[in-house]
């Protein structure tokens, strides 16, 4: 059976539509994978033919559910946001009723969909949300320019920077970590060793500096160690990446969002992919955001989302 994929084409005026197209002139050639675009059709068509990416739209393996709602083209605007979110629902419904192996969603705009009157915090909350699990674990991948990768997971992910010490737990490290190794068994490497980051500069520098590695961060790793997994830390954040990129470690595990994505978005700002850890489907996504002022030019890069793609595929054999 054939992988069946959704995609979602994000917010209509970013370039969701147009690295979406794009990726999948590269795709479409390179094996039997089925796709469920969820946008609006007559953009779809609009962009292919404006841009002349030559995607044949009416093959087989492509169809196009457009939510019932009029086209909406401004950038930030209610009726875009309302879309976007539109479309997320969408596929949430596909995923769920196993209609589609997972879906791969370009960006929106969380500060428009929220204007518009809609809680939301992210794309990766949406999904753990609707799917009714617990706890989910944002992971963000990808090679540099050399080949070498890093794969990050996030103990806490979209919260201000003072609520961390505060949100964190001995529970959300030790769900990370574990999320963590399960991501390095469905890759298919060799080897699951997660380096843990502390929360403090130098992991502490044995307390001196906080007690969140010894109070938080220790009893996790500790618990993760006696459950049989390969862990190391809490180790200092300024240097735990240099050594993972360098092959030390399959997979780190970081206190909060930028520690980090800075370093993930570093070594593979234009191929990294984030990967939703604790969904009972796949949901990978492009790491970007809207880029307006690229939208309908020709000129996004379509690599991240070619990326997200071809993960999502790969795993899907796994799930």
């Amino acid at each position: 059976m054939p992988v069946r994929l959704a995609i979602t084409l994000g917010d209509p005026a970013g370039i969701g539509p147009e690295v979406t197209l794009k990726a999948l002139a590269a795709e479409l050639p390179v094996d039997d994978a089925h796709y469920v675009l969820i946008g609006h059709a007559e953009q779809m068509t609009a962009l292919n033919s404006k841009l002349a990416l030559g995607v044949p739209l009416k093959d087989p393996r492509l169809a196009i559910l457009s939510p019932g709602m009029a086209f909406p083209s401004e950038p930030r605007s209610p009726d875009g946001a309302r879309f976007a979110h539109e479309c997320l629902e969408t596929a949430a419904k596909l995923c769920l009723q196993g209609d589609v192996h997972g879906v791969v969603t370009a960006p929106v705009n969380k500060e428009a969909i929220i204007r518009a009157g809609i809680p939301f915090i992210g794309q990766t909350e949406f999904f753990t949300e609707r799917a009714g699990v617990n706890r989910t674990v944002m992971m963000l991948l990808g090679p540099d320019e050399r080949d070498r990768w890093l794969r990050v997971a996030l103990a806490t992910v979209h919260i201000a920077l003072r609520e961390v010490p505060v949100q964190l737990t001995p529970q959300k490290v030790q769900f990370a970590i574990e999320r963590a190794a399960e991501a390095c068994e469905l890759l298919g490497l060799p080897r699951r060793r997660v380096a843990v980051c502390g929360l403090n500069p130098h992991a502490g520098e044995g307390g001196q500096f906080g007690d969140e590695e010894s109070r938080i961060i220790d009893p996790a790793i500790q618990q993760a160690r006696a459950d049989g997994l390969d862990v190391v830390g809490p180790l200092s954040g300024d240097t735990v990446f240099h050594h993972a990129l360098h092959g030390a470690y399959d997979a780190v595990v970081a206190m909060y969002h930028d520690q980090g994505l800075a370093p993930l978005k570093l070594a593979a700002f234009d191929n990294g992919v984030n990967w939703t850890l604790g969904l009972p489907f796949i949901r990978t996504s492009p790491d970007h955001g809207t880029a307006y002022d690229l939208a309908g030019k020709g000129i996004a890069n379509p690599s991240s989302m070619i990326s997200a793609i071809r993960l999502a595929k790969q795993l899907a054999s796994r799930y």
